[in-house]
Parts: C-alpha cells; structure tokens; sequence
C-alpha cells in the first residue's frame, strides 16, 4: 500500500471515529435537554407502560451512582477522568483494523462525552430512563448509557470474532 493510500484509510477512520462519536454525543444531549424541558421536577413520574417511567434524577457518582460520596463535591474532576478515558479510547479506535471494534469504542467515547458535559454544565448526569417490575427498579440511566453498553457489546464481538477468525497461533495457543 502506498504512503497516500494509508493516509486516506487513515484520514476515513478519523471522519469515521468522529461521526460516530458526535452522533451519539448529539443523540445523548437531545434526548437530555428534552427530558429536561418535559420534567421539570425531579418528583414528577410519567408512566409509559406498566415496567417503564420516564423519572427525572441526577447522578453524581459513576455507574449506578457508585463513589456518589467521593466525587459529589468535584464532578470536574471525574469529568477530567472520565475525559483522558476518552482520548485513551480514541487513539486506540484510531489504530484500530477492526471496523466493529473500531465502531465501539467510537460509540463509547460519544455515550462518555455525553456524560462529561452534564458533569460540566450541571454537576452530576441527567438520567430518566426507569425500569421496574413492581417496585423493584433497575437504576435510572439515559442515553449515554445506551451508547457505552452498546459499544461494550461491540468490543465483546470483535473480540470473539477476531479470536474465531484467526489461526492457533494468532489467537494465542502456541502448543504445537
């Protein structure tokens, strides 16, 4: 392959990466700001079936509020964290031969950055998505969250993919 050849593939992944993470980045924020426009108090419930409500929260901790008590004084700084996790998933979508797995790892940094700037506009992630069965209820999320999970899926296949696809060699077995 020629030097002009390997800079366009590498100029298609770059567009690609970027497309992909601002468009869930973009779909992140819409669903947010309407959320936000609709539900205005956090107490307001909008039943849309009998296991799904839509319920307005805001989390300050990571996943399922997880470390709430240590970053509820300093969002900035988990939104720096989460951030270099971001530019870390980036570069390494941007070296990366896998179409699916480069997908991914687009689709988490927008679910992420989606999550960073509520962090830095608001302080803590808008969610409003609520599961429940009874009354039991799965933690709220939104749809960064969605993204994220997505993306992990789409790691897990190329993974497994990958790892089907290749010799003995290839996938880590050396015995002969």
């Amino acid at each position: 392959m020629t030097k002009s050849v390997m800079a366009l593939t590498g100029d298609r992944r770059v567009v690609q990466i970027l497309l992909v993470s601002m468009f869930a980045l973009f779909l992140d924020q819409a669903s947010k700001w309407a959320i936000l426009a609709y539900l205005q108090d956090t107490s307001q419930v909008v039943e849309v079936t009998s296991f799904f409500n839509l319920r307005l929260g805001f989390n300050t901790g990571v996943s399922f509020g997880l470390f709430r008590d240590l970053f509820e004084g300093t969002p900035l700084l988990l939104a720096l964290i989460s951030l270099i996790i971001v530019v870390v998933l980036l570069i390494w979508a941007r070296r990366s031969d896998r179409s699916v797995e480069r997908i991914g790892l687009a689709v988490i940094a927008g679910g992420a950055l989606g999550n960073i700037v509520d962090r830095w506009r608001q302080g803590a992630v808008t969610d409003f998505l609520d599961f429940h069965w009874a009354d039991w209820h799965w933690p709220a999320f939104n749809g960064a969250d969605i993204f994220i999970v997505v993306g992990a899926a789409c790691l897990l296949l190329s993974g497994i993919g990958g790892a089907q696809g290749a010799s003995p060699i290839q996938a880590g077995d050396t015995a002969r």
